[in-house]
């Protein structure tokens, strides 16, 4: 998941994050920020997690999140095998138990 995609999924739009430096920051830095004055941005809670996001024509800015939605929006896993390769396990494992299945799917 890319940057963009993150904030895309948290709804937040980039110019109304903070700015960060223009350089990696320390773990102090971050730290600091965790002091409960910097609301989480996908929920409005006290922050308890901070990182630096990389958006083209915004910048460097801070990320700041609660714990549920770090949780909910961390990338769990590797790639996924296409739509097509699920569904055709998914009815080879039908046929080996002899069940009848019917698989809708949209593939949009």
């Amino acid at each position: 998941m890319t940057d963009a995609d993150l904030l895309r999924s948290l709804g937040v739009d980039p110019s109304q994050l903070d700015p960060a430096p223009p350089w990696a920051p320390r773990q102090s830095a971050g730290a600091e920020r965790l002091d409960g004055n910097h609301p989480c941005v996908g929920c409005g809670q006290p922050a308890r997690a901070t990182g630096v996001v990389t958006v083209p024509g915004s910048g460097r800015r801070w990320l700041d999140r609660c714990m549920p939605c770090l949780i909910a929006t961390t990338p769990r896993g590797g790639p996924r095998p296409p739509l097509a390769d699920t569904l055709a396990v998914l009815r080879q494992a039908a046929r080996e138990v002899g069940v009848d299945l019917t698989v809708v799917a949209d593939e949009s």
